[in-house]
C-alpha cells in the first residue's frame, strides 16, 4: 500500500517548484530559524563577520550573533531602503564570509553588483525575502539568484502559515546540510500546534482594520511575555542569547496552511492573487501621492516591487500614529530603529547609533500603509481623507524628498 504524503512534503515540493524547478527547500518554525540554519550551513563561526543593511530587523541580527559571527551594518539608499551597494567594499575585512541583500518592503535589492563585489572578495551572499516572496530581480523571482535565501511566512508576510520559515538554495552540497538540520530540528510540541490553530482561527475570523490598533497592542504585549506565539518574543528582545529550543522544525499544521496559498483560482495561484491585490492597493497609494503633490515611492526598473507595505515618511511619527488610531486607520512601524523594534542597548547587536544617517533618519520617520487582501477601495478612499486632513504631516516616500507643492 503506498504511503501517503504528507502536507509538509507537499508543501515543500510547491515551494521549490513555484521558484524554480531545480531548487531545494528545507522547512524550518520561524524565517529567523531558515537563516541561523543557513549561516549554520555555510559554516559561520566565532568572529566570523556578516555585512547587512542597518534598516533590519533585530531577528535577523541574533542568528548571526547566536553563531558567534559579528554583524556589520551598512547604510542604506534613500530610495529604495535597500542596502547602499556603494558602501559594502569599505565595510567588507577579512573576516567576511557574507553579504545578506534584504527586501525591504517587497522591493530586492540590485543584486548584480552585490554579486560581483561577493565573487571579488570570495563572500557568500544570502538574500533576505522575508518581505519579498513572488517579487522579481531583472524577471527572476526573488530567492533565486544568491547563494541562498530565506522567506518568512509569519502573520504579516506575503503569505502566512502563522510563523514559519523556508530556507531555499540550488547549492547542492549545502542543500544537503540544510535538509539534515531540517532532520535536527526539535519538533513542535502539541501545545504550540494547538496555540498556532488558535491564533490562525482568530487572525481568519475576528482581525478586520477597525480593530486593527487595539488587537495589535494586546497581540505585541502577550508576545513580549512570552505567553503568545509573537512575531518577536520577549526574550529576543532583551539581549541575543540563543535559546536551547532555537533550531524548531516546521509542523503540519503550517504546512496545512500554506497548501492554501497554492490552490489554483481561475487558473491563478491563490498567492499570485494576493500579491496582485497588493500592487493594486499600492497604485491607488501613489496615485493619491501625486494628486497630493508627492513623490511615490521609487521603482527601480531592475525590479518588481510586490509592496507588502507601502513606506510613508512624516514629520512626527508619535503624533501621525495617534492621529491615525483616533480614526481607526491601519498604520505599520517597520521599522522603529535600524534594527527594529531594538529602541536601546544597540551595542548588544554591534550597532553603534550615528554611523549609518539615512537608515536612522528613516527609522525615526517612517510609517506604513497597509496593502493586504483586508484593504479595499472604500478603505483607500478613507486613507485619502485621513492623509489629506493630516498633509502637513507628511515628507513623503523617500529620504530627503518632499512635496514641491
Amino acid at each position: 500500500m503506498r504511503k501517503s504524503i504528507s502536507k509538509t512534503t507537499k508543501f515543500k515540493f510547491l515551494i521549490s517548484s513555484y521558484l524554480e524547478k531545480d531548487f531545494h527547500s528545507s522547512l524550518f518554525w520561524k524565517g529567523r530559524v531558515a537563516l541561523y540554519s543557513i549561516l549554520k550551513a555555510i559554516g559561520i563561526k566565532q568572529d566570523d563577520e556578516v555585512i547587512l543593511p542597518a534598516f533590519t530587523c533585530v531577528v535577523v541580527v541574533n542568528p548571526i550573533v547566536y553563531l558567534g559571527a559579528k554583524p556589520v551594518y551598512v547604510d542604506i539608499d534613500p530610495e529604495t531602503f535597500n542596502i547602499d551597494v556603494g558602501k559594502i567594499e569599505e565595510k567588507i575585512t577579512s573576516k567576511t564570509k557574507i553579504i545578506l541583500a534584504q527586501n525591504t518592503f517587497g522591493l530586492s535589492s540590485n543584486l548584480e553588483p552585490i554579486m560581483e563585489i561577493a565573487r571579488k572578495h570570495n563572500l557568500w551572499v544570502i538574500e533576505d525575502c522575508a518581505h519579498g516572496f513572488g517579487g522579481t530581480y531583472k524577471g527572476r523571482k526573488n530567492g533565486t539568484i544568491t547563494d541562498a535565501a530565506f522567506f518568512s511566512t509569519q502573520w504579516n508576510k506575503p503569505f502566512s502559515t502563522g510563523i514559519g520559515g523556508i530556507a531555499v538554495t540550488r547549492n547542492e552540497e549545502l542543500a544537503e546540510k540544510l535538509r539534515r538540520l531540517e532532520k535536527e530540528a526539535i519538533k513542535p510540541s502539541v501545545k504550540e500546534e494547538l496555540t498556532l490553530k488558535m491564533l490562525l482561527f482568530v487572525r481568519r475570523r475576528l482581525l478586520r482594520p477597525s480593530v486593527y490598533w487595539s488587537a495589535l497592542k494586546v497581540y505585541r504585549q502577550l508576545s513580549k511575555w512570552n505567553l503568545i506565539l509573537g512575531s518577536s518574543q520577549g526574550y529576543e528582545l532583551e539581549k541575543p542569547v540563543e535559546p536551547k529550543d532555537f533550531l524548531k522544525g516546521f509542523s503540519e499544521t503550517q504546512a496545512k496552511e500554506g497548501l492554501k496559498y497554492f490552490e489554483k483560482v481561475n487558473g491563478k495561484y491563490r498567492i499570485d492573487l494576493i500579491i496582485k491585490h497588493r500592487k493594486k492597493i499600492a497604485g491607488l497609494y501613489k496615485e493619491i501621492l501625486v494628486d497630493m503633490g508627492f513623490e511615490p515611492p521609487y521603482e527601480p526598473e531592475y525590479a518588481e516591487h510586490t509592496y507588502l507595505k507601502f513606506p510613508l515618511l512624516v514629520k512626527d511619527r508619535k503624533k501621525f500614529f495617534q492621529l491615525a488610531q483616533e480614526e481607526k486607520i491601519e498604520l505599520g512601524d517597520w521599522f522603529l530603529s535600524p534594527i527594529h523594534p531594538i529602541i536601546s542597548n544597540f551595542d548588544l547587536w554591534n550597532y553603534r547609533w550615528g554611523e549609518n544617517p539615512v537608515a536612522e533618519f528613516a527609522s525615526c520617520h517612517i510609517v506604513n500603509l497597509p496593502t493586504h487582501d483586508g484593504i479595499d477601495e472604500n478603505y483607500v478612499n478613507r486613507v485619502y481623507e485621513f492623509l489629506k486632513k493630516n498633509r502637513d504631516e507628511i515628507l513623503g516616500c523617500r529620504v530627503g524628498v518632499t512635496s514641491n507643492k
